[in-house]
Order: C-alpha cells, then structure tokens, then sequence
C-alpha cells in the first residue's frame, strides 16, 4: 500500500462538506475520486468510502461515505470538497505520486501469455472467481464464440456486458451459418449474405425476445442461447450505430449504465475481449481491486483501455478467438489434474 491508515490516525483536518446547490450540480470545488480505495477523515475517524468508482463524488449520509456520480446528485446532498482528510490506498507499483492518473500502461508481451491465461484459468477452477466477459462482435467473427458458449455452460462465466452487435452476429451464426454474411464454414462471402444480420433481427422480433425464440426452439445454439439456457445474466448496450437494434437492447445510454454497473458490483475478474468503448466504459465504473485482462489484436486498443485510468488491467495483443481457445484447454487440462 502506498499509505497506512495507522499512521493517518493523527490526522486532524476532517473534510470540508457542502451542501449540493440543485440537482445535477454542485460547488465548484467538489473532490472527485480516483478507482482506488478511498478513506476520508470525518468525526475524528476514517470511514471508507463505498462503492468506489472514478469521476464520481463523495456523498455522506446517515448510512456513510458513497460515491455518486454526478447526474445523480440532488439538491441538498452534502458532498465532500477539497482535498483535505481524503486518503486513497493505490498499489505500490503506480508510478504517479499522486496514486491515480492516465497514461499508464501495462501490456504484456507474447512470452507471457501462456502465464497469464494459466492464472486466469486456475483462478476460476480452483479459486471459484467470477468472471464478467465485456465482448465485442470480433469474438465471434474469429470463431471465438465456440469456446465463451462452452465457458458459459460450464458455469465460468458470472455476466455478459456488450452491444447489440455481438448478439446479432453470434444469433445470425447460429440461424443462418454466417457471420456478416461470411460462411462461418468456409470464410466466403454468400450470396445476399449481407442481409441475414438483418434476418436475424428480423426473426427475434417475431418472438418478442432472445428468451422467446430460444424458448420456442428457433434459436438451439451460441452464447445468447448459452446465456438463457444457463442463466447467465447479459447486457446489450445501445449505440447509433446499431441496426434494429434487437429487443433485448437497451437504449437509454444512462439505463444501459445503471444496468452495467449492477452486474459489475459483484465481479471479481472483468475479461474484456476485443472491445475499445465497451471495455473502458467497464473499467471506469469498477474499482482498483477488480482485475481487469483486455485481449484484442490491436495493440492500441489494449493499451488505451489502461491510459483511461484502469491501473489494474492488464493487456494481452493476440486473437480473440485464440484467447479463448487456450483459455478452455488450460481449464481442461487443469480439471483433468484435480
């Protein structure tokens, strides 16, 4: 730790508190938090702040310190300003003395890999650790799909955080053999292929809902089907980008956020795979002590993830789909040890 709260007992200066002017805005001066632990020093003891997210506010209550983000403040809310008797508790490997920034990162390199997924793998076999995927629609155009769905049927997978988009290719895979209109066989292009996207929105809207078409056997594979077939809670955030959307998505940006945030309140491991928005959306609401792994081929997209201020993640540059292939034979292989 970079700081112990026993030699902060001596601390005098308890925080400054003011009131919230009206809903949705405050004084100027409001202390903002960081993802790392935070402690504030009020009626002559430290009380952990609960919660804890980045570019959130403090807020005492009756009930303690919680961090809420600002369009959620109303007036009269007393929020903590300043910086005095504010104390963040950050690994001792962040180099900025301050204990939070951006512009840091740490991607491994392909030697490591093999570790990292080994680790990974031994934390949900024999740790018993939830897993929360955030995924992008790469993970089932590079075949990927068939692994997560085998890690969601044999209870691995905690929660699906994504967009509208995996959902429709992974549902287009499963009804019409393609994945943007690409032969998930073959890797060629088929004829009118383009649109059974569409055709697979089309076809959920019919039934009302992913829950409906798999309910009604139309929809019998894949990682929706795998979701509802196990109970493995998912969801789908909105984008303008999207078409239909399908049902199931949400589009209220603000909605899509709550609903997030709420699957991530109990994640222990967050894998982001092949996903720049959807991933840093995740890690700004999560705090320091929830590891973050982001896997994409791109190496920007890795490190970005960790320059937005999630110091935990770790960044691996490879194939989605090779991630996930290695990831389930290293928990095979670890279940056949046990």
């Amino acid at each position: 730790m970079e700081m112990s709260l026993s030699k902060a007992q001596s601390y005098k200066n308890s925080v400054t508190i003011k009131e919230a002017m009206k809903d949705r805005h405050v004084s100027d001066d409001f202390y903002s938090t960081t993802n790392h632990q935070t402690f504030i020093f009020l009626n002559n003891k430290w009380i952990e702040v609960k919660n804890q997210r980045m570019d959130a506010l403090i807020v005492i209550t009756e009930f303690g310190a919680f961090c809420k983000k600002l369009r959620d403040i109303k007036k009269g809310d007393k929020i903590v300003c300043g910086y005095d008797g504010i104390r963040i508790i950050t690994n001792k490997n962040n180099a900025d003395n301050s204990g939070f920034g951006f512009m840091n990162n740490q991607v491994s390199s392909e030697r490591r890999n093999d570790v990292l997924i080994h680790n990974l793998a031994s934390q949900l076999v024999n740790n018993n650790k939830k897993l929360t995927i955030v995924a992008g629609p790469v993970v089932v155009h590079t075949g990927g799909d068939y692994y997560l769905s085998n890690l969601i049927r044999y209870n691995y997978i905690d929660s699906i955080l994504s967009g509208n988009a995996l959902a429709v290719h992974d549902i287009e895979k499963n009804l019409f053999g393609t994945s943007l209109g690409v032969c998930s066989r073959t890797g060629n292009v088929v004829e009118n292929g383009y649109r059974n996207h569409m055709r697979a929105i089309n076809q959920v809207n019919g039934y009302g809902s992913i829950k409906e078409i798999v309910e009604a056997g139309n929809l019998k594979s894949g990682i929706m089907y795998e979701c509802i077939k196990n109970d493995v809670p998912f969801v789908l955030a909105g984008s303008l980008r999207d078409d239909g959307p399908l049902p199931d998505t949400i589009t209220d940006m603000i909605e899509a956020q709550a609903a997030y945030s709420a699957l991530l309140s109990d994640a222990d491991i967050v894998l982001v795979l092949g996903t720049m928005l959807h991933g840093i959306a995740t890690g700004n609401m999560l705090p320091e002590k929830v590891h973050m792994i982001c896997v994409d081929i791109n190496s920007a997209v890795v490190t970005k993830l960790s320059d937005r201020g999630s110091s935990q993640a770790t960044g691996i540059v490879t194939d989605v789909g090779l991630f996930l292939n290695l990831l389930v034979n290293e928990i095979n292989l670890l279940k056949a040890e046990s």
